[in-house]
């Protein structure tokens, strides 16, 4: 959090937008993101995309979704900065005070094309590389005081499909290379054993010869669907220093998902977690600074079909999305300082 003497000092300038600059500190745990981060010739390809969706194939097969895992590049760009945004309270008591929380905003840009698809049952959807994929606009939050069980981060999320999201949580710092966490993309609500699960075929044809995309390095493990998060571990071109870790989650507080009514009825997107780790590395740059590399891992959980364990409810399918990238350009939106009401 601000200390409060930067907050007293923002509370008297007011609310205005300006370009975001890396390193700004108003910025708290956000402050490393402000630029464009992509996959440059070296790290082209590094990002990894699996859903499950729902799918009729042949009449009277067992299989009723196909499994679609895509390779993608991407641009990340967080360009706007919305400061000394103002959440007005009060606190009673003789006499009342007031308890306005400052919050801080970065603005985001989400553009994803593909390189390489497959999907098992084959259904001839999966698309052709360069295929623009997804687009999603958002804000992350800093909440620079009044802050509830010290949740300091949050992620706004909108996605064109008729999604939208809001997740908490907490940021920290701290020296070295991240841990990166065991995931398991299996689908929740059904037995989990490939070999004797027919149901989960599509995940076992891939568990048997992970999807490679275009890399044709020798030793390349490919994009496994039991373990997503293999694709992470090892990935960055260097030492690190040290480590800014942003995690936020749907289900913590009053986060959650919207979704129009088709996506609810078909394959309802109930929650996400999603944790970003921008690693600043002991290598520098061509201008001395350190090389900067965001990787994230992002599993959202889709509900449709009935379990199949014995329990109620729909099998919950993750969704998830990885991605190696680097910092290429600081922000530069052509904009100067805006003063807002």
């Amino acid at each position: 959090m601000l200390n409060e003497s930067r907050i007293r000092e923002l509370k008297s300038v007011g609310r205005y937008v300006e370009l975001a600059k890396s390193g700004d500190d108003d910025l708290g745990p956000l402050k490393l993101l402000p630029g464009t981060w992509k996959n440059l010739p070296d790290m082209a390809g590094r990002g990894w995309n699996m859903i499950a969706l729902p799918f009729s194939s042949a009449p009277g097969g067992q299989i009723d979704y196909r499994l679609l895992v895509n390779q993608f590049n991407e641009e990340l760009k967080f360009t706007l900065v919305d400061k000394a945004v103002p959440n007005r309270g009060i606190e009673e008591g003789t006499p009342a005070t007031n308890t306005d929380q400052l919050v801080v905003t970065l603005d985001y840009e989400q553009m994803i094309t593909q390189i390489a698809a497959d999907d098992r049952p084959s259904s001839g959807l999966a698309g052709a590389p360069n295929l623009a994929i997804h687009h999603e606009p958002g804000l992350w939050l800093h909440m620079t005081n009044f802050t509830t069980g010290g949740l300091d981060i949050a992620r706004l999320a909108t996605i064109p499909h008729g999604d939208s999201a809001l997740g908490l949580g907490k940021s920290e710092i701290f020296s070295g290379p991240p841990t990166i966490p065991p995931v398991n993309g299996l689908p929740i609500g059904v037995l989990q054993d490939l070999a004797a699960n027919p149901y989960l075929g599509p995940y076992k044809e891939f568990n048997d010869t992970p999807f490679p995309g275009n890399v044709t390095a020798p030793g390349f493990p490919g994009f496994n669907p039991v373990e997503p998060h293999l694709l992470l571990t090892g990935g960055v071109p260097g030492t690190v220093a040290r480590t800014t870790r942003l995690e936020v989650n749907t289900t913590v507080e009053t986060g959650g998902i919207s979704n129009i009514p088709f996506i609810v009825k078909q394959a309802n997107a109930t929650e996400m977690t999603s944790t970003f780790w921008i690693q600043e590395l002991e290598e520098t740059d061509a201008s001395g600074g350190p090389i900067v590399i965001l990787q994230y891992l992002q599993v959202v959980l889709l509900d449709f079909f009935p379990r199949r364990d014995g329990q109620d409810g729909l099998i919950r399918w993750p969704h998830v999305s990885i991605n190696t990238m680097k910092k290429v350009a600081e922000p530069d939106y052509g904009r100067a300082e805006m003063p807002v009401a």
